[in-house]
């Protein structure tokens, strides 16, 4: 689903009203947790937490003028959406994520392969998604990118 904006900006201030709120705390987490490198925008048209052309040039294969997509944020119909290529890519991640998870929210985790949606906004683990961040620098990203997902 396409995000309502051009900019970080715009898209924060056109999500529906009975969400506003645990999106942006979602936003703020990313961004005060985001390792040094990334940097939040748009990416395929949504709110993004990427890397940029200046530093990484080629951006993202399948669509070369998008910057290296990592991470990101969506409000759908029913769901918050936060997606992390970390936890797709990186199978220990995935499995460190999966066991913290339950300490940190009374929900049921409900993922995909980079997907994990937020049905009770009340029940976001906004920590666990703030050390979820930080387990990934900007350079084992591209290394990861480059090794296992770039074809």
């Amino acid at each position: 689903m396409k995000a309502n904006g051009n900019s970080v900006d715009e898209i924060l201030a056109n999500v529906p009203a009975d969400r506003i709120e645990p999106f942006k705390k979602l936003h703020e987490v990313i961004v005060e947790n985001l390792p040094e490198g990334f940097e939040a925008g748009i990416s395929y048209g949504g709110l993004g937490y990427v890397v940029p052309h200046t530093v990484y040039p080629a951006g993202y294969h399948c669509k070369p003028n998008e910057p290296l997509p990592f991470a990101g944020i969506a409000s759908q119909k029913h769901t918050i959406n936060f997606y992390h290529m970390g936890i797709y890519s990186d199978h220990s991640l995935l499995e460190w994520f999966v066991t913290e998870y339950p300490k940190h929210s009374k929900q049921k985790l409900d993922i995909g392969k980079s997907c994990i949606r937020f049905k009770k906004f009340d029940q976001i683990p906004y920590k666990l998604i703030g050390e979820l961040m930080t387990k990934m620098s900007i350079e084992k990203w591209i290394n990861v990118y480059e090794t296992q997902m770039k074809k």
